[in-house]
């Protein structure tokens, strides 16, 4: 499913239109990014929460030419699915 088909699915599930439900789950999403971005947890019960996990710094090598390079610590996002959704999957 992409971002198209799950609008349509909200549009037809909430019987509003295609042009609204697309406001509701980019604002959605918008939230989701914003909370993310200062750090905040997001949980949704019974579907999962969204955090943010750290990785250190760390070193690698380039595939190519064997080269020792340098990782950069970054943030990325992370999702671990509620007791709700892990029964709905299987």
């Amino acid at each position: 499913m992409n971002k198209n088909d799950l609008i349509n699915n909200v549009a037809d599930a909430a019987g509003i239109s295609k042009t609204a439900a697309s406001s509701a789950v980019d604002s959605v999403l918008d939230s989701i990014s914003s909370a993310l971005s200062n750090g905040d947890d997001v949980r949704l019960v019974g579907f999962g929460t969204f955090s943010v996990a750290s990785r250190k710094a760390t070193t690698g090598r380039n595939p190519r030419t064997g080269e020792v390079i340098q990782i950069p610590a970054s943030k990325s996002a992370k999702f671990k699915s509620g007791k709700a959704l892990k029964d709905a999957v299987n």
